[in-house]
């Protein structure tokens, strides 16, 4: 990893609607000064207020990440937060028109092929904490533990107690080209979790295009019609365990996803961080507390 930092090379544009509020956003990520770090930038509000990317702005992990100052907020931070890490992305500013964030295909993807790093000359801040931290949910037993390191690596180990997807795990550190390996995975749900989910307000731009949807119980023609009538396209059938509309990229395409996220979301400590991060059955919520208590730390 570079000891200096970086931002982007030019102004690059992405548009599309978000997955959870279903608006459509236009999104530039724009260069910024050293020092800067991450900040969103509201250009369709009074005054174009801006929310810095650190974990104490978090107001909602509700199957994404949302930050807000204000009444400004940005909602589903993490695939850009994490395409940012990932490329050794420094300092960008990145505007938005609307609440959400375009999911795009529902990955990092669209990011690190759009996006390249420029060095600035300046020294990077690190992360470094002087002792371990760990953050537990003791309702399904997960945890995020970072431990001090010379250099940054993650290991994920996903269980979603999925006959289909049994336990997935993940590693990025140096060596792991994220661009190749990590970036590509996209989003997922189960098909059983959907209607509930959409009564709940989310996915409302959720689709067969930009997530996996994992078939974990049997479905009938009639189910799958109320889907394809849902979603105003046409569903292409079950095939081994997914809706066939989407061929996967990896067999473990859904773990390294949460290996996506967590890289994201752990961003909003404020930098890189020097650590060793290990994690079982992570999750934003439980990824942006460990972020939270990094920052509580290091104040």
């Amino acid at each position: 990893m570079s000891f200096t930092q970086h931002t982007v090379a030019e102004v690059c544009a992405f548009e599309g609607k978000g997955l959870h509020t279903g608006v459509y956003s236009h999104m530039r990520v724009l260069p910024a000064d050293a020092d800067t770090g991450i900040v969103f930038r509201r250009v369709d509000l009074p005054g174009a207020p801006e929310i810095p990317a650190l974990a104490e702005n978090v107001t909602s992990t509700a199957r994404s990440t949302t930050i807000a100052c204000g009444k400004a907020e940005a909602v589903t931070i993490e695939h850009i937060m994490s395409a940012l890490t990932g490329l050794g992305i420094d300092n960008a500013v990145i505007e938005l028109d609307n609440r959400e964030v375009p999911i795009l295909d529902g990955s990092a993807l669209p990011y690190v092929s759009a996006l390249k790093a420029v060095d600035q000359g300046v020294p990077r801040r690190f992360v470094d904490i002087p002792y371990a931290v760990e953050v537990r949910d003791p309702r399904s037993g997960g945890f995020v533990r970072i431990e001090p390191a010379s250099a940054p690596s993650a290991d994920v180990k996903s269980d979603f107690g999925s006959r289909v997807l049994g336990i997935q795990e993940a590693h990025w550190d140096l060596r792991v080209d994220y661009a190749r390996e990590i970036g590509p995975c996209r989003t997922f749900c189960f098909f059983h979790e959907i209607e509930p989910l959409l009564q709940s307000g989310l996915i409302k731009g959720g689709d067969v295009d930009n997530a996996i949807v994992v078939v974990e119980h049997p479905v009938t023609a009639e189910q799958l019609a109320s889907l394809a009538a849902l979603m105003e396209k046409p569903l292409l059938g079950v095939k081994g365990g997914y809706l066939s509309n989407l061929e996967l990229r990896f067999p473990d395409e859904c773990g390294r996803h949460k290996l996506l996220d967590l890289m994201g979301d752990l961003r909003l400590a404020g930098g890189y961080l020097n650590a060793k991060i290990s994690a079982y059955k992570a999750g934003h919520t439980i990824n942006t507390k460990a972020a939270k208590a990094l920052r509580a730390l290091l104040k």
